[in-house]
């Protein structure tokens, strides 16, 4: 006798349909009311941060100008020195990773 292998056996059958039964009868709340309870629970904390502390600290950088001798690639717009230029075109200079 021939076995169809791709056909649904009936227990699995069975179990799907009362699973779905199951969920479609259950006390589930819908999308409109789960978005309203976020939508109310984001206003109530909002002071604090979802990744922990924001702890006050000033950063303070020394900005160190551009030389004469250096030039800021404009496709990695990082600051190079002027041996690296590979082409000049409209005025905008490229090092040499960048056209390589």
């Amino acid at each position: 006798m021939a076995t169809d292998y791709d056909e649904l056996r009936s227990d699995v059958a069975e179990s799907q349909n009362t699973s779905l039964q199951a969920l479609q009868s259950a006390n589930a709340p819908d999308a409109r009311s789960v978005v309203r309870d976020l939508d109310e629970a984001d206003g109530l904390d909002g002071s604090d941060s979802p990744g922990g502390e924001f702890v006050a600290e000033e950063l303070i950088i020394a900005v160190i100008p551009q030389k004469e001798d250096e030039f800021t690639c404009y496709s990695c717009f990082l600051v190079r020195h002027r041996s690296q230029i590979a082409k000049e075109k409209d005025g905008h200079a490229y090092c040499t990773e960048c056209e390589g």
